[in-house]
């Protein structure tokens, strides 16, 4: 997603904006650890407490709308007990857009542990039938799989100006290697014959990575953050996010083939099949962007390897 700004490059005019909207003054303290897009800060709130402000460059003409989404998810999830921080405010500048949570004193999950695996899975299960807000994740998925023009998904299409670019991006990773080609062609053939999803039941945080976006204390998980992507779908989509990241670890084995059959109870195999590939492209489309060309084949490999696994559960 966007890039953040550092706590020394934040303009005065965002502060002043987060003042008059919260109605007290703020001060920068510090730049939080974690999160690979940055511009997480911690800030003291004139007779309150600390709080984490989050200021990216506008990105597009809605990018303060689909910020105020994120918020209403926020605020109809943490009402049914899901551990995200209450947001604060939140706001825009010409130049930027904000949103002021609580602060959340814990760190982020150096790593995923079975334990932790299983503590995200039941909070995943506290989205099932929570989707609030028409921002399909499982729909822009099977886009992203199939390599469909969104005009065959109907007029009610919801793809943001960010989902765009990425479906874009990714609609051309072939054209990097002949490997990711082969790759890209057999999750393309695998997905060939799925229709899209019909319906979007649960929430779906579209984020959920260790460490950034996890925090514990004490071995437990107290909070999921950046929200900021949130929508609507099928949780098999975060489900999906978790099977991915453990494969770091072969520890985590185990665990990996529980979620496995957790995704297929949900879901379905061919369904499974195109959140694994969008995964999938997601994951080879970020360090090909970035020219981070030593990640890409260990991607390509765990790439085959998800479909192998998923192939076995046929």
């Amino acid at each position: 997603m966007n890039q953040g700004t550092r706590p020394e490059e934040l303009p005065a005019e965002v502060l002043d904006d987060v003042a008059g909207v919260v109605g007290a003054e703020v001060t920068l303290l510090s730049r939080l650890p974690g999160g690979v897009n940055g511009g997480a800060v911690r800030v003291q709130l004139a007779g309150r407490s600390h709080a984490v402000l989050k200021a990216v460059p506008r990105a597009h003409p809605g990018h303060l709308d689909e910020t105020l989404r994120a918020q209403r998810v926020v605020e109809h999830m943490r009402g049914g007990g899901y551990p995200t921080p209450a947001w604060l405010g939140v706001g825009a500048t010409a130049t930027h857009v904000w949103h002021l949570m609580d602060f959340v004193d814990a760190a982020p999950a150096p790593e995923l542990t079975p334990s932790l695996v299983e503590q995200l899975t039941e909070i995943i299960e506290l989205q099932a039938g929570q989707a609030s807000e028409p921002y399909d994740h499982w729909s822009y998925a099977w886009r992203v799989a199939t390599g469909q023009d969104p005009a065959v998904s109907g007029p009610d299409l919801d793809e943001t100006p960010e989902q765009s670019r990425l479906r874009q991006s990714m609609a051309g990773l072939s054209g990097y290697s002949s490997v990711v080609s082969a790759l890209v062609e057999r999750l393309r053939l695998v997905c060939a014959d799925v229709p899209p999803p019909r319906e979007a039941p649960d929430m779906v945080h579209a984020d959920l990575s260790t460490a950034s976006n996890v925090l514990v204390r004490d071995g437990a998980v107290v909070a999921v953050v950046d929200i900021g992507n949130a929508g609507s779908g099928t949780r098999a989509t975060d489900l999906t996010t978790l099977v991915w990241y453990t494969f770091q670890d072969p520890l985590l084995d185990g665990v990996r083939r529980r979620l496995w059959r957790r995704i297929l109870d949900l879901i379905g195999w061919e369904d499974a099949a195109v959140l694994a590939a969008a995964q999938t492209l997601h994951m080879l489309e970020i360090p090909i962007r970035h020219g981070r060309h030593d990640a890409v084949p260990g991607v390509v490999k765990r790439g085959h390897r998800a479909l192998e696994e998923l192939n076995a559960l046929r």
